[in-house]
């Protein structure tokens, strides 16, 4: 590019590009991946209840998702909400994995079925990695770093993916 010369000033970059827009939706397809708490109010309503006023269609309840992708979903709720170790749920609100796993299944992203689908593999990358104990367990090391355990999970998530589910 020349040098352009405006008054005094001898510009040789070009200008910036304007700033893309951020979509006005958020595709359906990502809004499940770190899902927001639940609201008081939310906590508060039976799931039976909840589940009638889905029959009526005055309640949308979340897709349940297969192992593989509910492996991800973990992954993406330690990482929105934060990783911790000795606590399912830390008092700053940060979360292990068990506990990720327990907000997901508690707000209907995961069923306790496909839940267990997921430990079972997640045990299995443990027992491909050499660790003979409890994933839970695993997770309170000391010597665990929060890259550690998501590179664990997203191995545990493509073992599911490979098999199926």
């Amino acid at each position: 590019m020349a040098p352009t010369t405006s008054g005094s000033f001898t510009r040789t970059t070009a200008p910036p590009a304007p700033a893309l827009a951020l979509p006005a939706v958020i595709p359906p397809a990502l809004e499940i991946w770190a899902p927001d708490p639940p609201t008081w109010g939310q906590r508060l309503i039976p799931r039976g209840i909840r589940s009638a006023m889905t029959d009526l269609g005055l309640w949308q309840e979340p897709r349940p998702l297969k192992p593989s992708y509910h492996l991800i979903q973990v992954i993406e709720v330690l990482t929105r909400y934060g990783w911790c170790q000795s606590f399912d749920f830390s008092p700053t609100g940060r979360m292990c994995i068990r506990g990720a796993q327990t907000f997901l299944e508690s707000t209907g992203h995961v069923t306790a079925i496909d839940r267990g689908k997921a430990v079972h593999y997640l045990q299995d990358q443990l027992a491909h990695q050499g660790v003979n104990m409890r994933f839970w367990e695993w997770n309170d090391l000391p010597c665990n770093t929060f890259r550690g355990v998501e590179a664990t999970i997203s191995a545990a998530s493509d073992m599911a993916r490979k098999n199926g589910d």
